[in-house]
């Protein structure tokens, strides 16, 4: 992990810095914004020319290579689970999380949660999860628990993105929907990106779920345990593709033009 190690956190806001700036950036420059003197980032330039990481031409001009960036997007990823799991679960045990009640509750009782359609449900008897509840609460009402007792385990998520055509290729007469009917079954959570997809999903009678804000809404979705169908004009794919792969998530991808 890149925070237990000073050596290594200096050297990955080293990378980032140059990255950001290369190849025109002065190492008094890197001192000043990471903290440290230019002597020092002079030792670790160093060093990371000889690992591999840093490219320098000789005219103090660098550049990160190959290397340097994978060193880099690895350590990215360590620092973005960790912040996952401090928001998620070390937040959780200190903080208030709202949830459904299925029965009455009594402020003080103690209570187990699951998760059920992206939704955090309150019910009686033991679970894997179990908080206590702030304040009475009836049937069906907004309960807020505190005093979280271990971790909600979200199913497996499986996003499947259908490329519809642009309307000058055809639009939604050029769908093919037999293979939009299967991908849309199992789905519980439906999106909508562009006219020509939205009008592919009326034609077999499905109201997508979400339509403006497709994108991150997807990505909450996975984030409690939803599986999505996403069907999309075949231009926006492929930033939809980049941001799920930021968040690290899974997908396929299915051509619905014909």
């Amino acid at each position: 992990m890149i925070l237990r190690s000073k050596k290594d956190s200096t050297r990955f806001q080293i990378l980032v810095e140059i990255a950001a700036h290369q190849p025109d950036v002065r190492q008094k420059e890197i001192a000043d914004k990471i903290g440290i003197t230019p002597q020092a980032v002079s030792e670790y330039i160093k060093d990371l020319v000889m690992e591999g990481l840093l490219f320098s031409d000789g005219r103090v001009r660098y550049r990160v290579t190959k290397k340097g960036v994978e060193w880099v997007l690895e350590r990215a990823m360590e620092l973005k689970k960790y912040a996952r799991f401090v928001m998620e679960d070390i937040v959780s045990h200190v903080s208030v999380a709202t949830a459904i009640a299925e029965e009455g509750f009594d402020k003080g009782q103690r209570v187990s949660l699951r998760m059920d359609e992206g939704l955090l449900y309150a019910g009686s008897g033991d679970g894997d999860v179990t908080g206590i509840t702030i304040s009475d609460a009836k049937p069906g009402e907004d309960v807020g628990v505190t005093d979280l007792k271990g971790m909600i385990r979200l199913p497996e998520v499986n996003i499947t993105i259908c490329k519809v055509p642009r309307v000058e290729r055809g639009g939604s007469r050029s769908v093919d929907y037999e293979t939009l009917k299967k991908y849309s079954q199992d789905k519980p959570y439906i999106a909508a990106i562009g006219v020509e997809a939205l009008t592919a999903l009326r034609k077999i009678k499905i109201k997508p779920n979400i339509l403006f804000g497709a994108k991150e809404s997807v990505v909450e979705a996975a984030f409690h345990g939803l599986s999505s169908l996403v069907v999309s004009v075949d231009e926006e794919v492929p930033s939809l593709l980049n941001r799920l792969e930021d968040e690290g998530l899974n997908y396929e991808v299915v051509d619905l033009g014909k």
